[in-house]
Parts: structure tokens; sequence; C-alpha cells
């Protein structure tokens, strides 16, 4: 699959699914207490290194964002879906969101004190993670930090339906290996890694969820 191929399709299946995904996921945090430790340290770790904003790349419809929000960071919102920075704007209007790709981000180099991938990379073709990445340390400051959510496993799903939809999108399970190796080939720095099991609402098909703190070392 081709890049444009993999971008067309992410965007055309959230475009479908925007607002019912909003309303099915809107509360999902409250109940995933583990995954809201990451969320919290990984605000502390960025008010304590630096002053610049938090991308939440792959932001969907802003709850992440939001959530950020509320733990006191500077945090935007960017995403690929046209529908769901429309969606996140109503939902979050005090807020900032706009559209762009992981893959090529406009954004100036050393811009970020933080960057956050929740889940976001799931849908990108593991060919193409090295250039993600790539793209993370260059908009991160020198000390900034990334936090990742991810599906671990080792195979790729086709949804042809999903949120209440029609569609056809790819979701990828990786290695917590392999991610951590690509990571680190991208200079960034592990911190921290949590792999939990599945909970009620993610059991059978959902499998073990992987969380990776890392950081852009500082010049030395």
């Amino acid at each position: 699959m081709t890049e444009a191929t993999y971008l067309h399709a992410t965007r055309t299946a959230y475009d479908t699914v925007a607002v019912d995904y909003e309303r099915l996921i809107r509360d999902e945090l409250n109940a995933k207490p583990l995954d809201r430790a990451m969320l919290a340290a990984f605000s502390e770790l960025v008010q304590a290194s630096g002053t610049g904003p938090v991308a939440d790349l792959g932001c969907g419809p802003g709850r992440i964002t939001a959530h950020l929000h509320s733990l006191g960071v500077d945090a935007f919102g960017i995403d690929l879906s046209p529908e769901m920075i429309a969606v996140a704007r109503q939902t979050h209007p005090g807020l900032r969101f706009e559209e762009g790709s992981m893959t090529a981000l406009d954004l100036e180099d050393n811009a970020l004190s933080g960057v956050v991938a929740w889940y976001s990379t799931v849908h990108a073709p593991p060919e193409l993670l090295p250039t993600v990445f790539a793209e993370c340390h260059r908009v991160l400051a020198p000390g900034g930090h990334m936090l990742l959510a991810f599906k671990v496993g080792d195979r790729r799903r086709h949804l042809d339906h999903a949120y209440g939809h029609e569609l056809s999108l790819d979701v990828y399970w990786m290695s917590p290996d392999h991610i951590a190796n690509l990571m680190s080939k991208a200079d960034l720095v592990m911190d921290a890694q949590m792999i939990r099991e599945p909970d009620e609402n993610e059991k059978p098909r959902q499998g073990q969820q992987g969380f990776f703190l890392a950081h852009k070392p500082k010049a030395s």
C-alpha cells in the first residue's frame, strides 16, 4: 500500500464515522485508570521540562487533547480527517485543531515540548513508521517528550464495518520490541514502557495494549 493510498483510506474512513465515533468513545477514558496514569505522567514530564505546546497527533474528535488540557498542558490537535477536525472544534470550542498528516507535519523543527500519538499510528503501514517517528523527533524540542499508545501483537486486521458504518480500513498490531527499536533508530530515548491486558470492553478482539514514554535527547 502506498502512502497516498493509506492516507486516502484513513481519511475517508474517519470522515465517514466522525460523528458516531465521538459519541461512542466520548467517555471511554473514564474507565481506563492505567491509560490516564500514562497521560498524567506524560503531562507532568512535559510541564517540568518545557513551556512549549504539545501536539496530539491523530487527535480525532479531540478527547485526548481536552484531557491533556485539563491536566494543565498547552495541547492542540492535528488530524488527517476534516470531519474529525470539525467535530473536535464543535465539541471543544476553546481548543485548537488543525488538519495534517503525521508523515509530513506542518510544524517547525524543535517546535514542541511534547507529542502524543494515541493509537494514531495503528493505521500506518509498518514500513511508514520510521517516517512517522522521524517527524516526531524533528518537531520535538531537545528534551521534549513523546507518548505512544498502540496495539500489541503481530497482525493486520481489515475493517469493513465500524462505529455503525461501512468503511475500508486496516489496523496493525505491532511488537513492542519492534516499536522500541524503530523509536531508538529515530533517536527517541525510552523512559518507560507499559503493556496492559485488555479490559472487559476490549476483550477478546483487541488483545494487549502498549504505552511508551520517550524523549528527544538534549544537545550535548
